[in-house]
């Protein structure tokens, strides 16, 4: 009975071991996304990986190469879908949804609410979270894939710099959007923002940009102006 009570804690322990140390290095293959960016789905699957990992460890009725099998599957296919979503934006959107506007030009959008089942006082208490308690001072709020709250107060309401001695308070002309990513345009953002192609072709050649498959990426900003970022270089430019 002592010698059966011994074998079974260290095979517990050795069957620890070795399912701590499979995580760390699953983990790290998969990289820092699981922690930076915690979308929905994978939050689901930091669950599952905790999970699987824990039913390894701890019950000695599964055994331990078919649950070894199970975590190592279910890390490639995170890691299957994670190349995915880099490589394809409709992918992306389909996996990790894509960011709602909540608020527009200080009016709240009830339809967005309904969508991603937020309700006013989540929505007042996430903008409470960033020293906001008046909904009439922002401009756009934008609900991200992650559940957190991006806000951009109307003019009059932002932080004054060094720079803002004479600030203009009229309202911006556009939300900050993204036109291209990784060489292609995003058509739907550029006819949103009421804009052409060729008006973003221009200013592509305007900073010398010939061409769209050069740009990683680039963000019309509130002012009108396009930043761009180029691809495999170090330069970025936003007359």
């Amino acid at each position: 009975m002592e010698s059966f009570i011994h074998a079974h804690f260290w095979e517990m322990i050795l069957r620890t071991t070795l399912s701590f140390f499979a995580l760390l290095i699953l983990a790290r293959i998969l990289g820092k996304k699981q922690l930076g960016q915690l979308t929905f789905f994978h939050y689901i699957t930091g669950i599952t990986f905790g999970s699987i990992a824990s039913e390894i460890a701890s019950q000695e009725e599964t055994p331990f190469l078919d649950g070894m099998i199970s975590l190592v599957w279910w890390s490639a296919l995170t890691y299957l879908m994670t190349v995915i979503t880099i490589k394809s934006k409709k992918a992306r959107v389909l996996i990790d949804d894509k960011p709602t506007i909540v608020i527009q030009k200080g009016l709240i959008l009830e339809s967005a609410l309904q969508k991603n089942r937020l309700h006013l006082d989540e929505l007042t208490m996430m903008l409470r979270e960033q020293a906001i308690f008046s909904v009439q001072d922002v401009e756009y709020a934008m609900l991200e894939t992650n559940g957190k709250l991006s806000v951009l107060q109307k003019t009059s309401e932002q932080v004054a710099t060094k720079q803002d001695v004479k600030a203009d308070v009229s309202p911006p002309t556009y939300l900050p959007t993204e036109v291209i990513s990784d060489g292609q345009l995003i058509t739907e953002n550029i006819v949103e923002l009421e804009l052409t192609e060729d008006w973003v072709l221009k200013k592509l050649k305007k900073q010398n940009v010939q061409s769209v498959e050069e740009v990683y990426f680039a963000q019309v900003q509130t002012n009108g102006s396009l930043y761009i970022s180029l691809k495999d270089k170090s330069r970025h430019s936003s007359p």
